[in-house]
């Protein structure tokens, strides 16, 4: 992200992989340093779970927590497992829905595969306030992302963001190899054929709110260099069209179906 941009705020990402120093042996101890209690720390581990962790290589295990203690940890890695993370790395950035709907994306892009959440304002979507207006619930943002990564055997938390504003989701956008933004207007190339033109390694995703991005806001994205495409002929809820572009992502060049 950059310098400008607010950083990270749930400790996900890299640093809630849990690396072990050397190659484990199965169903034998092994302690963990700093790092480690750091990443068990995000994960808000306790003794006895099972979590998902991996070795200098990337390999994965199932392990169980065995012991914490101030300044290290005891795991039993038990299985070794497949990679849960995506050879491509999807930012989400989501304009803040009513209700719900944001605590569903967080949760079910999770199980997707995206490596960052970023929601935030614009034109016609609402604001923080107005979101939390009765009953405050954007607090419970990271302990949705945290269970839904737990629940899918994730090896990283994805990254969760605070709202930005417009201008700022523009800047951001520019830290990926393709940056999509999905309207329903004319002028969009189709999804299938952007994706069959490029092999970006990171796309962000930018999805607008109930009543869309404006024509100013297209214009200012196509200016950025993000890419306006669409998902067909009908017109999805923001929650839906978040879901269904992250899926096709990972079943293009993810790892979805694999």
């Amino acid at each position: 992200m950059p310098a400008s941009i607010p950083k990270c705020i749930n400790g996900g990402g890299r640093t809630s992989r849990i690396i072990l120093s050397s190659v484990p042996v199965l169903d034998q101890e092994m302690r963990g340093g700093t790092e480690s209690l750091a990443a068990l720390t995000s994960w808000q581990a306790r003794v006895g779970e099972i979590l998902t962790i991996s070795d200098a290589s990337g390999q994965e295990y199932r392990a169980r927590v065995i012991q914490i203690d101030r300044d290290s940890a005891i795991l039993l890695p038990f299985a070794r497992i497949g990679s849960s993370e995506s050879p491509v790395k999807i930012g989400l950035f989501q304009a803040l829905p009513e209700k719900e709907r944001f605590e569903l994306v967080l949760q079910k892009t999770t199980e997707i595969g995206v490596n960052r959440i970023v929601p935030f304002t614009c034109q016609r979507s609402i604001t923080l306030q107005q979101r939390d207006a009765g009953q405050k619930k954007s607090h419970r943002w990271p302990e949705v992302l945290l269970r839904a990564a737990r629940q899918c055997r994730r090896a990283e938390i994805p990254e969760l963001f605070p709202v930005l504003e417009w201008s700022q989701v523009l800047e951001s956008a520019s830290d990926y190899d393709l940056s999509m933004i999905f309207y329903t207007g004319a002028k969009t190339t189709s999804f299938a054929e952007v994706l069959d033109q490029r092999s970006p390694t990171s796309i962000a995703l930018i999805i607008g709110p109930e009543g869309g991005f404006s024509p100013q806001e297209i214009e200012q994205a196509s200016s950025c260099g993000i890419v306006a495409t669409g998902l067909g002929s009908r017109i999805l809820r923001t929650e839906t069209a978040a879901i269904v572009a992250t899926a096709v992502i990972q079943l293009s060049l993810g790892d979805l179906g694999q």
